[in-house]
């Protein structure tokens, strides 16, 4: 930024911008920038949380159905074991998507 100031700021803006734009571009883009990364945080969170919160409900489920209908609660027990495999594996597929995206969003702008 600081030895090549146009560059910089030229990825920031699209091509034949009015000159009256510029600077209420490379303000919205600049944010834009910083939002990014954290919007993908946050949908990695809500993704891993809703699996978790799935996983907490049907964990209560096999437990309250245990004395009251024990074959229903040992398929419910079975459920939860391949729902905790596949949130396993989405946790996995997620952690590679966000660092994936996060190297592309900061690759951008080196």
């Amino acid at each position: 930024m600081r030895n090549q100031p146009t560059e910089s700021l030229g990825h920031l803006l699209p091509e034949g911008t009015p000159t009256l734009l510029i600077p209420v571009l490379i303000i919205i883009e600049t944010i834009s920038l910083f939002i990014r990364p954290l919007a993908l945080g946050v949908r990695l969170t809500a993704n891993l949380t809703a699996g978790h919160l799935l996983i907490q409900l049907i964990a209560t489920a096999a437990s309250v159905l245990l004395p009251l209908m024990p074959t229903v609660a040992i398929l419910t027990g079975i459920l939860l074991f391949l729902l905790t495999l596949l949130e396993v594996a989405v946790a996995m597929i997620q952690a590679y998507v966000f660092v994936l995206l996060l190297s592309l969003y900061l690759q951008e702008n080196v």
